[in-house]
């Protein structure tokens, strides 16, 4: 899949993640469409996320809207994705808080576009979605 010209703000992730990197929607026939779209192409543990359901119930569309942020459940993911890709998904929710959605996008656009062939790179495995190339 290669990076699209434009990017949609729909991809940015409740907890902080930007889906648009994720390996689930850079790899596959029928990527992912991220969290704030439908449930099609998610893996089970997407469809049943807690963080997810949170904001729902809660009627918030980010985790930073709520007055209980950063809670137990974001912390703990946070901890996974600084641990497994070095990654902060509390970092990335700042910035959309300070710079706007769109800005973090256009960022992460250029923090993962394959330069060899103009693919996805995965946050999850710094593996190029066209080109298969690992990146650093």
């Amino acid at each position: 899949m290669k990076m699209p010209e434009t990017t949609d703000t729909l991809m940015f992730a409740p907890c902080g993640m930007n889906c648009l990197v994720c390996y689930k929607h850079c790899y596959h026939q029928k990527p992912c469409a991220g969290c704030l779209n439908s449930d099609a192409g998610k893996p089970e543990h997407c469809r049943k996320c807690k963080i997810k359901d949170c904001i729902k119930n809660k009627g918030l569309s980010y985790c930073f809207e709520c007055l209980d942020y950063p809670c137990k459940l974001i912390k703990n993911l946070e901890k996974s994705y600084n641990k497994r890709y070095q990654a902060s998904l509390i970092e990335n929710s700042s910035f959309v808080q300070e710079l706007g959605i769109e800005q973090f996008m256009e960022n992460q656009k250029k923090k993962y576009t394959c330069l060899k062939c103009g693919g996805i790179i995965s946050l999850h495995d710094r593996e190029c979605s066209e080109c298969q190339e690992k990146m650093k």
